[in-house]
């Protein structure tokens, strides 16, 4: 759901707190990377995401585990968030993604999605393989942060 309202910079703190630690959070296992293919990919169950610019297609998969065959590509540790229905959830993706890079100095991707049965949007967030656990840690503390106000 997208809101629009104005709201001070602690108003949004205390709302973006809040849905984070009502949100479903998950961490995955394993690793990923992106494929690039100049055609559209086939569809399995172990594609994530795809998305296109002019050029490529670009697959979100599973990283083979064989570190020789996927030192070329980035990999990345993920986890998600599944919001409840009707969460004020807007500035979330910017909110979290400045607390990460605030904390641990990275960067992230974010790849949105809708599914109503679940309560609406989901967010996959991909962060540097090596991280994971810390940017893991970092989103706990914002949960526990609901818990004790």
């Amino acid at each position: 759901m997208v809101s629009i309202s104005t709201e001070s910079a602690e108003q949004i703190e205390a709302r973006l707190v809040e849905v984070i630690s009502e949100a479903e959070f998950v961490v995955h296992d394993g690793f990923w990377q992106f494929e690039e293919s100049a055609v559209p990919p086939i569809l399995t169950a172990e594609v994530l995401a795809v998305v296109r610019d002019e050029d490529v297609w670009s697959s979100l998969v599973p990283a083979p585990t064989d570190t020789a065959r996927s030192a070329a590509a980035e990999r990345f540790g993920l986890f998600s968030f599944h919001f409840p229905h009707a969460a004020d959830n807007s500035g979330f993706v910017g909110w979290l993604a400045s607390h990460l890079k605030h904390e641990l100095g990275t960067g992230v991707f974010v790849v949105c999605g809708s599914n109503t049965s679940r309560g609406g949007i989901f967010d996959y967030w991909g962060c540097p393989d090596s991280l994971l656990d810390e940017a893991v840690a970092v989103v706990e503390r914002l949960r526990s942060r609901a818990v004790a106000t």
